[in-house]
């Protein structure tokens, strides 16, 4: 660790963490603080404890408030989906754990597979702004998407337009499906949500240091560690190796 990353990464002596509220297998409590808990939190304070210096969270609503505050001077690192459309304005680690992306079928639906949903005539109700959202915006090339702002906005227009099919994590379709007698969510992922650290394109030296922790991270067990700890097993995995 050199006095340079540090400065880089924390410019103000204390490392301003990013973190995206809405993703509740990364955030699963706050304290009485209001300081968020949760595997995103602690993989912060991780690197602010490796850094030496203290951690401020610096929390968003949604990830698409978080990518649009990569343009200001407000975080110095940002816990977030790693996406194309995202990297103009963040550089990313390797992804330290995934989260499958599926879809949750109505009851009657003939769709059987994930490759069947994108087809002509088929509509798709979808997050815009999640990571996974912004991948079947990028890639769906058949299918009608119908783009919404929030899980729960997609989760009512599914229900109250009839549409085919919604988009989501597993783990929220799990709890999605329970209010859906004969609804179905299949088998398979159209993309893994890709959760990984990401800081400014203007800080190099700060990126590469990023990188490494990532890689060590996940070698170690600490990430396999945290995911046990806050309870979320089967639900997030450790990503594999970059």
């Amino acid at each position: 660790m050199t006095e340079h990353i540090r400065d880089e990464l924390a410019p103000t002596g204390v490392l301003r963490a990013a973190i995206n509220l809405s993703n509740f297998l990364l955030v699963t409590d706050k304290t009485a603080a209001g300081d968020p808990v949760g595997v995103s939190p602690d993989m912060a304070r991780a690197v602010a404890d490796r850094l030496g210096v203290g951690v401020e969270y610096i929390t968003y609503a949604t990830p698409g408030e978080l990518a649009d505050a990569a343009v200001e001077d407000v975080w110095d690192i940002g816990n977030i989906g790693a996406e194309p459309s995202r990297a103009q304005t963040i550089t990313f680690t390797a992804a330290y754990a995934e989260i499958e992306a599926t879809y949750l079928v109505p009851e009657g639906s003939a769709i059987q597979s994930v490759d069947a949903v994108d087809s002509a005539g088929r509509r798709i109700a979808v997050y815009e702004r999640s990571a996974y959202g912004l991948w079947l915006c990028g890639n769906a090339q058949h299918a009608e998407l119908v783009r919404v702002d929030g899980a729960q906005q997609a989760f009512d227009a599914f229900v109250e337009q009839g549409l085919d099919a919604l988009a989501g994590l597993r783990p929220q379709l799990i709890q999605d499906v329970e209010k859906l007698p004969g609804a179905r969510i299949l088998d398979g992922q159209f993309t893994a949500v890709q959760q990984a650290i990401g800081t400014k394109p203007a800080r190099p030296a700060a990126a590469a240091f990023l990188r490494e922790f990532v890689e060590e991270a996940k070698a170690s067990g600490l990430v396999a560690e945290l995911i046990a700890r806050h309870g979320v097993e089967g639900r997030l995995t450790v990503a594999p190796p970059a």
